[in-house]
């Protein structure tokens, strides 16, 4: 096994000898859409989370330390952890165990959610505070909404009981939801597909927070039908638009401003 050596802000430089490939790749991938979190104005200082879960029968995910930000993430400093939120590793960082509820229940009732991701963003936010949640005034609203649904606010998420009805609310093949009062997140097969469903999710939020400063008289709503078409083209080409063309494209970006996720 290789020698950990501790670099200047903690991270383990030697942990890539210590992982698969695999684990490695997602670690990279991971660490790049926290960077992404944070270069979109997505992050909440250090709050909120980001997992990818690891190829493996043994049920453990990669999440952030609690106290680095997340333009500082690198896919050495993640946190390998098991269901109930504590480190299989040695890690000089420290873990929000708490902080994991809603993403175990999510990684654990759904093998299709690979990637979760929460996020607590002002446009976000103001959504989950509207009646009518997330209304089709846009393309991009129209695209993603029918991969929309809701969960009621029940205070800070450290109730492990809560995780039964978040499931419940997710359901069997939505991959984003809008946390009542609380914010949004999006789950997906890959840290990719992932990210583009919280992108979509993200942006839908902000322009329709826009567009509502018209007043409801000053709203226009698409023709009859549009938003059901607009809602089948989603479905059909959005995890192909993020593995093969999107995720690249910003991975291409990040190492362009700051290499040093793949770290």
């Amino acid at each position: 096994m290789a020698t950990q050596l501790k670099s200047v802000d903690g991270a383990m430089t030697g942990l890539r000898d210590q992982v698969s490939a695999e684990e490695w790749a997602i670690r990279t991938d991971l660490a790049a859409a926290y960077r992404l979190v944070a270069l979109y104005g997505w992050d909440d200082i250090i709050f909120t989370h980001l997992s990818a879960r690891v190829p493996g029968p043994e049920h453990h995910f990669l999440i952030n330390p609690y106290n680095l930000m997340f333009e500082e993430m690198t896919a050495s400093s993640l946190v390998k952890i098991d269901i109930e939120g504590k480190p299989v590793m040695e890690t000089p960082y420290i873990v929000n165990a708490a902080g994991f509820t809603i993403h175990s229940a999510i990684h654990m009732a759904r093998e299709d959610a690979q990637a979760v991701m929460h996020v607590h963003t002002k446009a976000g936010q103001a959504v989950s505070a509207q009646a009518e949640g997330l209304m089709p005034l846009t393309q991009t609203a129209m695209l993603i909404r029918d991969e929309v649904t809701y969960h009621e606010y029940e205070g800070v998420a450290t109730d492990l009981d809560e995780r039964e009805r978040l499931v419940i609310d997710l359901g069997p093949t939505k991959h984003a939801m809008i946390l009542r009062n609380h914010g949004t997140l999006a789950i997906g097969n890959t840290v990719a597909e992932c990210f583009l469903n919280l992108y979509f999710l993200e942006r839908a939020c902000e322009a329709q927070v826009m567009a509502l400063t018209a007043g409801p008289g000053g709203l226009y709503n698409p023709p009859q039908g549009t938003p059901e078409k607009a809602a089948g083209q989603g479905k059909a080409g959005l995890g192909m638009v993020a593995n093969r063309l999107a995720w690249p494209a910003l991975l291409r970006k990040l190492d362009r401003i700051d290499p040093s996720f793949r770290d």
